[in-house]
């Protein structure tokens, strides 16, 4: 199994990397992607690849809730770590309206220099979208057509939005997210729609922990996706082996893996 989106630069893996690395891969997981969100934690995420290159890519990018960090020498960052072949996708990149973390503008302006990056560079994006779809939306549709791949990951909206990335040849991305009873029960449905072709799975670790494991820490790990797998197969009525070779076939296409 391939996990496209986990933080692994976070500070609560820095005293046991290495066990979780190895624990993720005793359970199935062989290959985690390295989720990039400042300009730092691009360049660790970049040297956790260096120094596990058997199981880790990384991307590289400014996620909204720094999107007023972004400078020219974050556009330089970029262009320099993208040419290097375990970094696979520019990003996370996007809009997140429910913290506001980062004034709006400066959100919209970053999503749009990563975009002409990705389109320069001819690199796969990974997107994040919270509570911005309105907005959102037609940056992504205006510049759709001069893209590679794009994922939209950890994927919380609605049918429309659902459909509306579909429509835009958009990839998926689903968390453990589909297993929270409070606010994921609309994803059950909706997750039937996406083509498998289009689907792939994540955890966004240290985050979104499966809240149906009932496990006492709160820190999630790449060694729980696959319960996320079988959950996301159970909801589809997939057969849960074959829905894993279609993730990891959609996932290596999605980023070019070896």
């Amino acid at each position: 199994m391939i996990d496209i989106g986990a933080n692994l630069t976070h500070e609560s893996f820095k005293k046991d990397i290495e066990d979780v690395i190895n624990s993720a891969v005793d359970a199935g997981v062989t290959t985690m992607i390295v989720t990039g969100s400042n300009e730092l934690c691009s360049q660790i995420a970049f040297a956790l690849t260096q120094k596990f290159p058997d199981y880790l890519y990384s991307t590289v990018g400014i996620h909204p809730h720094h999107a007023d960090e972004y400078t020219a020498e974050t556009e330089d960052l970029i262009l320099e770590l993208i040419t290097h072949k375990k970094v696979v996708a520019i990003g996370e990149t996007g809009l997140d309206y429910f913290r506001d973390i980062s004034p709006r503008p400066a959100q919209i302006f970053s999503f749009e220099q990563h975009i002409k990056l990705a389109i320069e560079t001819q690199s796969p994006m990974f997107l994040h979208q919270r509570d911005s779809h309105p907005d959102f939306y037609p940056i992504l549709k205006e510049h759709r057509d001069n893209l590679e791949n794009v994922v939209v990951h950890c994927f919380t909206d609605n049918k429309q939005a659902l459909f509306d990335y579909l429509d835009l040849d958009c990839h998926i991305g689903i968390t453990g997210w589909i297993c929270d009873e409070r606010r994921g029960l609309h994803l059950r449905e909706l997750v039937k729609n996406i083509p498998s072709s289009r689907l792939m799975i994540e955890t966004d670790s240290p985050y979104l922990i499966p809240r149906d494991l009932k496990l006492k820490t709160r820190r999630n790990e790449p060694k729980h996706l696959p319960h996320i797998a079988e959950v996301v197969a159970t909801l589809r009525g997939d057969d849960l082996s074959v829905f894993i070779q279609k993730c990891e076939k959609t996932t290596k296409e999605f980023f070019h893996l070896s």
